[in-house]
């Protein structure tokens, strides 16, 4: 069973492997970034991928598309610091077969785990519950951005120019400025200042 962890955190990812070694016959790879990540999935080809998020450079959901255009089975696991539910329902979309925030307990990644492997969907319990309160009582603007929106907010978030995300997320730079028109007028803003500042203040930099 071949298990690939992408986190940009090495204390993490040495975490994940001594909880992850205990399952019976786990191969484990690790890498820091989105594009490391591509490139040992490629040569890998794991059996489940558990998948930041946060990543430097490449997104954790623009990594997400990536590793399912290279793989429609693929398995993948959100393992994020976000426990909010945007974030999971971001992720689920985008075609994760789970959501696992980082304060869950080990015994439920390791439940998690095994979902995902079995081709199930897992989500950890209170992001659960969380999901369901709100699909009752409607969701928040940023639950109106599109995945690519979203990453773009992110990345503007973390102080990269729009020519670095052009090139990071391998687009041309109008489409980029296009899409910050169209994040605007869904959020209700005029200045990319005021995106930059949304992105930091809700977490999601």
């Amino acid at each position: 069973m071949k298990i690939l962890i992408v986190d940009d955190h090495a204390i993490v990812r040495g975490g994940l492997r001594r909880l992850l070694a205990t399952l019976p016959g786990a191969e484990l790879r690790e890498a820091a970034t989105g594009r490391d990540a591509l490139l040992l999935y490629r040569e890998q080809r794991p059996d489940i991928t558990l998948l930041d998020l946060n990543l430097p450079g490449l997104g954790g959901l623009e990594l997400l598309n990536r590793l399912l255009l290279e793989d429609d089975r693929a398995r993948i696991l959100v393992f994020s610091m976000h426990a909010e539910p945007l974030y999971a329902t971001r992720a689920l979309q985008a075609g994760a077969l789970g959501y696992v925030s980082k304060s869950a307990a080990p015994d439920e990644l390791l439940i998690a785990v095994r979902r995902v492997l079995d081709g199930a969907r897992y989500v950890e319990n209170e992001i659960a519950q969380e999901l369901l309160l709100q699909s009752a009582s409607g969701q928040s603007a940023l639950g109106d951005l599109s995945e690519r929106e979203l990453e773009i907010l992110r990345l503007l978030g973390k102080g990269h120019s729009l020519a670095d995300i052009a090139q990071t997320l391998s687009i041309a730079y109008k489409t980029v400025a296009n899409t910050c028109g169209h994040i605007k007028t869904k959020l209700g803003v005029a200045r990319t200042a005021d995106l930059i500042r949304l992105s930091i203040e809700t977490g999601i930099s």
